[in-house]
């Protein structure tokens, strides 16, 4: 699946030490105007010449010969394309996972540029280590991308990130058993064959009652003062759905790993080499289906997140030039990066620019564009786990039945909204 690019510009490391990150440099000249972050997020676009020095922090992956050296040859091509900088980089290596850690250490002598997972926005922040983001390169990335992508950079209505690739879960399914018109609804796939799902599973349940109409944190995710509302009918109705489900015989609770005769099961990229076991050249792949609901067809929406290109707001660099910052940052997430990214390492593009010719890459962009919500990064998103799992384990038992179901419901949603659970 993973495709090879032929020629790719050398890049001369010589190693150094950086805090937190091994690391290593090369020059070049050249640069690009765009928009300062933090309190400076509109900055005005400027020409004026400068010689800077930029710290690029990215996982080892992206900057192997192996794998085309991603990072230092997207960098350069930054800077080739804008003379009027003279930009010398140097290159550290940090994972996405890593980047609270070494950010938040000291953030004075962090990259200037770096890779991070979503979900640390809030931590970044705390620390004085993520720059708030506006201007051209925000409205550009906002026009390229899903309205759940941008949301997932999106922190109490500011933008900290130019995404670069998601993280779902979506549909596995055995092509021999389920048409493309059986896998548009899971109701019609429980009639052609067995269906595992972790309903167990805190991350997963929520799709069933986001599909209805209930919200964590408002319809974005964004209002921590809304809380949770999985109340009322719209809830109940889900629940009784959900007692029905577990009572059909070609249900299954888990996965293919768990229910070797299931036919369909839900997961993400991680679980691609199980579904290939399990289904081999009948192998299909799609974003999770709808289900019938009151007799309305409701579509079942996934947790997502997103892995971003940051900038810090503590660095020498964005005190004296931001705009080169920024602007690094933006191309690193931009079209052309990531149609690299994918080229090179099958990192799958959230850039709705970018045309990919495998199921599994189509899959997880569906998903991202029309069949999830983004995961809340609201501190009192940690009410919301606990409730759930028990609801799904509690319908899993059996407990759970059309008599209770009104009552389990409101008492779910009760405790997803007392601060005391965790």
């Amino acid at each position: 699946m993973k495709k090879l690019m032929a020629a790719m510009m050398a890049v001369v490391l010589s190693v150094c030490l950086l805090a937190g990150c091994g690391g290593s440099s090369g020059g070049s000249s050249g640069g690009n105007s765009g928009s300062g972050g933090g309190e400076a997020a509109a900055a005005t676009d400027s020409k004026e010449t400068a010689d800077v020095t930029v710290t690029v922090w990215g996982p080892q992956e992206d900057q192997s010969d192996d794998n085309g050296k991603w990072l230092q040859t997207q960098c350069e091509a930054f800077a080739a394309a804008h003379p009027e900088w003279k930009i010398t980089f140097k290159y550290g290596v940090c994972s996405e996972g890593d980047a609270k850690t070494n950010i938040g250490t000291d953030p004075s002598v962090g990259a200037d540029v770096y890779m991070f997972a979503n979900d640390q926005i809030p931590d970044l922040l705390k620390t004085g280590g993520l720059a708030e983001l506006g201007g051209s390169n925000v409205e550009t990335m906002k026009a390229n991308n899903s309205e759940t992508t941008v949301n997932t950079v999106t922190y109490d209505g500011s933008v900290y990130g130019f995404p670069f690739t998601g993280n779902t879960w979506f549909m596995y399914y055995d092509k021999s058993v389920f048409s493309d018109e059986d896998i548009k609804s899971l109701d019609a796939m429980l009639e052609k064959g067995k269906v595992a799902f972790p309903l167990d599973n805190s991350w997963y349940i929520a799709a069933f009652y986001v599909a209805n109409g209930c919200t964590l944190f408002g319809e974005n995710g964004g209002d921590a003062d809304a809380g949770f509302d999985f109340s009322g009918d719209k809830a109940v109705a889900v629940t009784n759905y959900l007692v029905d489900l577990i009572a059909n015989p070609n249900f299954s609770n888990g996965d293919v790993g768990t229910n070797a005769d299931a036919k369909a099961f839900f997961s993400g990229t991680w679980d691609y080499q199980k579904a290939v076991d399990a289904y081999g050249d009948n192998l299909g792949i799609a974003a999770p289906p709808s289900i019938n609901i009151g007799g309305e067809m409701k579509q079942m929406k996934s947790f997502a997140g997103s892995k971003a290109i940051g900038v810090n707001p503590a660095t020498a660099l964005y005190k004296e030039h931001p705009e080169i910052a920024v602007a690094l940052a933006a191309y690193l997430g931009g079209t052309d990066a990531q149609k690299a990214h994918y080229e090179l390492r099958n990192i799958i593009p959230t850039d709705n620019n970018i045309t990919v010719d495998d199921p599994l890459a189509k899959a997880q962009m569906d998903t991202m564009s029309f069949a999830s919500i983004v995961q809340p990064l609201q501190a009192n998103m940690g009410n919301y786990w606990t409730p759930a799992e028990s609801m799904g384990k509690e319908l899993v038992a059996g407990t759970v039945t059309h008599d209770n179901a009104a009552d389990k419901t409101e008492a779910m949603n009760t405790s997803m909204n007392t601060s005391a659970v965790q």
